[in-house]
């Protein structure tokens, strides 16, 4: 029996076991089963079996954006129209068969956007082209969700289901658990707060399935069993997902407003072309990009778009001294920062102020 017949028998034996505390155990231990059984099929060991490597697409600019979808919903479209690049567009399923790279130019920074080919269903199980696209799509910092206006629900389902499977955890974060494996001292088991949803005894059943006998696992906050195994993984990856629902042109205006409304949502129609400049926009906001400007001692500002820095949020004046050059750190002496991160402007700062957007840094070395 190979890999993907037994993860179906898994899946058909959670199917028809009910769901209750006398059967919390053994469902458990089909979950630990499934997760060791996807991370084989997707990520195989040996001669036989290369890994399911990505298309070779290198990364640039300041971040990546994969578009996902099903085929025929306007990845392409969208590409052509937001970037420079021109990707082939027609009325059939699969016109994209490989991976195509464009770049939006926004608030100063370069975006990589990915047109990647149609997902399947079955693709976390290596249909179509699925691992492909998945292993690109991990490497991104955003997921754009492509989806049909028209036929959302059921596409927007099917294809959380199989970036769940890979291990791709959209708009979530990583649980608040501590597991360290240990060569001795058995295991270890302790939690900050009460657990509704696993109980001690089926957490042990999880470690001994993936042969961790000696461990100190610590439970910082009330979790499942999935969280939990996802963890012990430790192949995980937590990134946000926009949803796009395209050809709402083709829907009631109700619909519209319905969709537009939800959170993680943005609408838009690449025939009309409605609604994408906005888009562009939530891009933004969520790769949570900033733009920093320099400034030299009695000198003006640069203050033009393309002289700006680059950064992600949360970057201090030591992330910007590393961005400017790779020994800069090493010899600051202080800052001066005139913004919105300063009590009053300028103010002088050490190497650990966090920096906001559009602030303006001087720099003063030893």
């Amino acid at each position: 029996m190979g890999i993907v017949e037994k993860i179906q028998e898994i899946e058909r034996e959670m199917a028809r076991t009910q769901k209750n505390k006398a059967t919390e155990y053994h469902i458990g231990l089909l979950k630990a089963k499934l997760a060791k059984l996807r991370q084989q099929l997707l990520e195989p060991t040996g001669k036989s079996g290369a890994k399911g490597d990505g298309f070779d697409v290198m990364k640039s600019g300041d971040a990546r954006v994969a578009m996902v979808g099903f085929p025929s919903v306007g990845k392409s479209t969208l590409l052509s129209n937001l970037t420079k690049t021109h990707s082939e567009a027609a009325g059939y399923e699969f016109t994209t068969l490989t991976c195509i790279p464009g770049v939006i130019e926004h608030e100063g920074a370069n975006i990589q956007l990915l047109d990647l080919p149609g997902i399947i269903e079955g693709a976390s199980q290596g249909k179509g082209r699925g691992r492909q696209v998945i292993a690109v799509a991990k490497t991104a910092d955003l997921i754009l969700m492509m989806l049909d206006a028209g036929k959302s629900d059921e596409q927007r389902s099917l294809l959380e289901r199989e970036l769940e499977a890979v291990g791709i955890r959209l708009n979530k974060r990583p649980p608040n658990i501590y597991v360290k494996q240990k060569k001795v001292g058995g295991v270890k088991f302790t939690h900050t707060v009460p657990l509704t949803h696993c109980s001690e005894r089926l957490i042990m059943h999880v470690l001994h399935e993936y042969k961790m006998f000696n461990a100190d696992v610590v439970f910082r906050e009330d979790v499942t069993i999935d969280e939990f195994i996802d963890v012990i993984q430790g192949n995980r990856v937590y990134m946000p997902c926009l949803y796009v629902y395209n050809k709402v042109d083709q829907i009631s205006i109700e619909e519209v407003d319905r969709l537009a409304r939800m959170p993680y949502h943005v609408v838009i129609s690449c025939e009309m072309n409605l609604n994408l400049d906005y888009l562009v926009d939530v891009i933004w906001e969520y790769l949570a990009l900033l733009r920093v400007y320099t400034k030299k001692p009695g000198n003006a500002p640069d203050l033009g778009k393309e002289d700006g820095i680059i950064l992600r949020r949360g970057a201090t004046v030591e992330h910007c001294c590393h961005a400017l050059h790779r020994t800069l750190a090493s010899q600051f002496r202080y800052a001066i920062v005139w913004g919105t991160s300063t009590k009053f402007s300028p103010q002088r700062v050490g190497v650990h102020h966090l920096l906001d957007h559009e602030d303006v840094i001087q720099i003063v070395k030893k």
